[in-house]
């Protein structure tokens, strides 16, 4: 797969879990299975997984609320949900806890295995900038999922937005066409949409625009996407 991850699996059904953990350890990842929400914050603690593959219906708690739990601990870990709901309320709750994937059950392995290939890719692209990124009086910090607005106070950056803006600033000065977003966001997800996209932008827009000397700048590209400029660099 190219790069190897440390994998926490959560799933209480155990054919499911076992095959997924020997599949994945086999393929060069270290992987340890909880059948359990207990089991999965012993795990949490004490393997610190860089990817989390999460069920949402555990015998003794919500996978929800888990993932929430989790991203109170620490924001510096991948989240992608397996489940057998498909009710769009589910699926949206799940994105908005900032998870970057959410499969439906059944599933192929082949089809997570390659979602999972494009979730390592672009953590590749985090390990390419500095911890903390300065731009006037705004700061990035990819790695914590991070800002600072223009005020100096410290914002967190949901996981799909962070993801957007670590793209665009990949490739500054670059017209990014939105279905390059969404695929390298989103991957084969067909949940999103050019709207959901322009949403994202448009927060982090309102972001960069409490810097008062205006450094950063996401610019539309008409027909095609958007383009983040940077004025000068510090």
């Amino acid at each position: 797969m190219g790069q190897s991850g440390k994998i926490l699996i959560v799933e209480d059904e155990q054919n499911l879990g076992f095959t997924l953990n020997d599949y994945l350890n086999g393929l060069g990842h270290t992987c340890k299975l909880a059948t359990s929400a207990k089991e999965a914050r012993e795990l949490f603690k004490d393997f610190a997984p860089n990817i989390i593959l999460m069920d949402i219906g555990l015998p003794d708690g919500s996978g929800l609320e888990l993932a929430r739990e989790f991203r109170l601990l620490r924001k510096d870990f991948v989240l992608l949900f397996l489940s057998a709901q498909n009710d769009p309320d589910t699926r949206v709750e799940g994105l908005e806890i900032g998870a970057e994937d959410y499969i439906t059950k059944p599933f192929a392995l082949k089809e997570l295995v390659l979602r999972l290939k494009r979730i390592l890719s672009s953590q590749d692209l985090k390990q390419t900038f500095p911890d903390e990124i300065t731009h006037g009086s705004l700061r990035i910090w990819f790695k914590k999922f991070e800002v600072q607005d223009g005020s100096g106070k410290v914002l967190a950056l949901p996981q799909k937005e962070c993801a957007i803006l670590e793209l665009l600033y990949q490739k500054a000065g670059e017209a990014v066409d939105r279905n390059e977003i969404i695929e390298k966001i989103w991957g084969a997800d067909k949940y999103p949409s050019n709207r959901t996209v322009d949403n994202y932008i448009v927060r982090l827009r309102k972001w960069m625009e409490t810097d008062e000397q205006g450094i950063l700048d996401i610019q539309s590209i008409r027909g095609i996407g958007y383009k983040l400029v940077i004025l000068h660099k510090d």
